[in-house]
């Protein structure tokens, strides 16, 4: 794992664009390439409409020709509530839009705007305040019925909006029900309010089958992937998480700079991928949600190579490369689903609308190429890296485009339980690839993408496999102190030396690479914690769960990681207070480990204290007990959280008692097999 990450740091690269050059390359506006977004969406109690809807709203404002975006919504819930958000928003779009270019607004995510000291209408301008009070309005109609947990028939307007939500029915539930694809704006015949052209905005809730197989997220995008081609086919493919939202109106034009740029060769330049970043993360970012490494640090290093890997959101996709390598294209069953396919009719006329929903339909991929050699591939739960690692075994290549105000802002866990969680489905897709017959190890080493690239993949396809050194420096060094023996050198012996500087070296190195791409020295702190318990918890149950699918056919599913905020873990969570509040059994092997931590330092150093013997301190364990006290600082919050925490996010009781029985279990055990 050492080796992989050297080859990160062999020629990594910063990139900087040139917005203003854009037109050199490009000609003129109307040459811009058309850009079809993507943002997926499953549950509207776990992803808020009101959410999804900001996003939507940020990408739809870009500063980018409107008649060649086309913006949409996969809702694999198949919800009302989730259409009847983005119908209200179409309407609030038509002032939001032109308010924004006409005042140069940067933050185009309405609830960042209202919600900045900026964005509170209290200079008197009346078209804000117009603005404002639209936008109230939408948010608390969404809300309501979000609440109610239906459309009721006031907020339905029109014959129209009568016949879209009519096609709901009570027997249809989030994992049956038929098509349903609704076009909101068309940027055909929909003026704003100042008689310029909106964007394309389409919802489209694909069919669902509880007898087939949809592949997640995947399968949701691949959808997208045919729907728009019968619809719009721009050449270039935004994906956003619901939550992504815009954070710089430049960014397509930004990323046009790389896709248009010829010396780039673009023939074989699949995406732009921009970093992900988060807003809200408290001040020492205890749950290390940055991810500076996998985020920056390591896409800098990548993009010497063959490009950085595809992180899920913010990729500016050429869609062509969905379709095969660069010299050998694979065409679709239809050609109408392909990138060269010329839409002729309007987004809204019956044969366009006929055939998406056909490319909609469940057993639609039976026997064809999707999910295997067309589109996003199947076979991981990861399906954005795997995707991106298929296309660069392919020979496809990619650019890292990490400007100084960051494009896109996302909402990251702020429970410990949640971000464990969305890290151990990551583990799951990454030992699918590691396991696979495309594994990085075996496959990737071999591929167009080099040596190199595909040695450097397998950081992440065997990111779990850390679990193993961290377990065994939890327990092992500290239960051979309980029982009196020592398995490292001592300090008057030659090797002892060697266990500093490895250790020394290697969180010095660490630590650099985090404070260069931007970190301080308390979140490198944070983070190296957090890798510690990621090591006993996520990773760990990951490996579990993935060899029991293996051995037993116990599949992982896909749980949505919730984008709901509790303001009382809110409040913990900016005091930078760890939240364990419910019981996990992943909470339960870091509490052991920091309990025999605790126990073996106080025992080593109170046993040092009453020994008598010659050697003192010289031939004392202390590179054990060293370790135990390491463990001890770490696992400071966990003490915290089992010693005199009272609020509501203090260790479970039960977790505690488990926790407990398994480090006397661990105690025992060792007492008969180290004596």
């Amino acid at each position: 794992m050492w080796a992989t990450t050297q080859v990160f740091r062999m020629n990594p690269i910063r990139r900087r664009e040139a917005v203003e050059n854009l037109n050199d390359v490009v000609a003129e506006e109307g040459e811009l390439p058309g850009v079809d977004v993507f943002i997926c969406t499953a549950d509207p109690y776990k992803e808020p409409p009101l959410g999804v809807v900001n996003t939507a709203l940020s990408v739809m404002a870009y500063d980018y020709p409107r008649d060649r975006l086309a913006v949409y919504v996969s809702d694999d819930g198949g919800s009302a509530l989730t259409l009847f958000a983005f119908v209200e928003a179409a309407k609030f779009a038509a002032r939001w839009l032109p308010f924004c270019e006409r005042n140069r607004v940067v933050e185009r995510n309405p609830a960042v705007y209202f919600g900045s000291n900026r964005g509170h209408p209290v200079d008197g301008e009346v078209e804000e305040i117009k603005v404002y009070t639209m936008y109230e309005s939408m948010k608390h109609k969404v809300e309501h019925v979000v609440e109610a947990g239906k459309v009721d028939d006031q907020f339905i307007d029109g014959p129209k909006e009568q016949e879209a939500f009519g096609k709901w029915s009570d027997k249809f539930t989030k994992h049956n029900h038929p098509t349903f694809i609704q076009v909101l704006l068309d940027s055909k015949n929909d003026k704003d309010v100042d008689g310029h052209v909106m964007p394309n905005l389409i919802y489209v809730s694909r069919e669902k089958s509880s007898t087939s197989q949809h592949h997640f997220k995947a399968g949701a995008l691949n959808v997208l992937l045919r729907v728009s081609a019968t619809m719009t086919n721009q050449p270039i493919v935004l994906t956003l998480d619901c939550d992504m939202y815009s954070n710089d109106p430049a960014t397509p034009r930004r990323a046009m700079c790389y896709l248009c740029d010829p010396k780039l060769g673009p023939e074989n330049s699949a995406f732009v991928q921009f970093p992900q970043k988060y807003h809200g993360i408290n001040e020492n970012d205890i749950y290390a949600g940055e991810f500076q490494r996998l985020f920056q640090a390591m896409p800098m290093g990548a993009d010497g190579l063959c490009g950085p890997h595809h992180v899920g959101t913010g990729c500016f996709f050429r869609r062509r490369a969905f379709f095969g390598s660069p010299s050998s294209p694979v065409a679709p069953e239809i050609p109408e689903v392909g990138p060269d396919h010329v839409v002729g009719g309007s987004v809204r006329s019956g044969s366009v609308l006929e055939l998406a929903h056909r490319v909609a339909e469940c057993g639609y991929e039976n026997q064809t190429s999707w999910g295997s050699k067309i589109g996003y591939r199947y076979g991981s739960l990861v399906e954005d890296y795997y995707t991106g690692y298929r296309l660069h075994c392919e020979g496809w290549k990619s650019v890292f485009c990490c400007p100084q105000r960051p494009a896109f802002l996302g909402d990251a866990p702020i429970s410990l339980a949640d971000m464990l969680n969305q890290q151990k489905r990551w583990d799951i897709g990454l030992l699918e690839v590691a396991f696979s017959r495309f594994s990085t190890l075996t496959y990737g080493v071999r591929s167009s993408a080099g040596f190199l690239m595909g040695f450097g993949y397998c950081q992440n396809a065997f990111w779990p496999s850390w679990s193993i050194p961290v377990i065994v420096y939890s327990f092992l060094p500290q239960l051979a102190l309980l029982n009196g023996l020592h398995i490292f050198p001592k300090a008057t012996e030659p090797w002892f030396w060697l266990y500093p500087f490895l250790f020394l070296g290697a969180y010095a190195q660490d630590m650099l690479d985090f404070l260069l791409v931007g970190g301080t020295f308390q979140r490198w702190w944070s983070d190296q914690r957090i890798w510690l318990l990621r090591g006993l918890t996520c990773h760990l149950f990951a490996a579990v769960e993935y060899f029991l699918k293996y051995f037993l056919g116990i599949a992982a599913g896909f749980n949505v990681t919730s984008k709901v905020i509790d303001e009382e873990q809110s409040k913990r969570y900016d005091r930078g207070t760890f939240e364990f509040g419910v019981h996990s059994p992943m909470f339960v092997p870091p509490t052991a480990a920091a309990l025999i931590s605790l126990l073996a330092l106080v025992q080593g150093l109170a046993a040092q204290a009453m020994s008598r013997g010659g050697g003192g301190w010289r031939d004392a364990p202390l590179l054990q007990l060293f370790v135990a006290g390491f463990g001890v600082v770490n696992g400071w919050p966990i003490y915290e959280a089992v010693g005199w925490r009272s609020d509501g996010g203090r260790m479970p009781v039960r977790t505690v008692v488990v926790a407990v029985a398994l480090a006397w279990g661990c105690y025992v055990a060792a007492g008969f097999v180290l004596k």
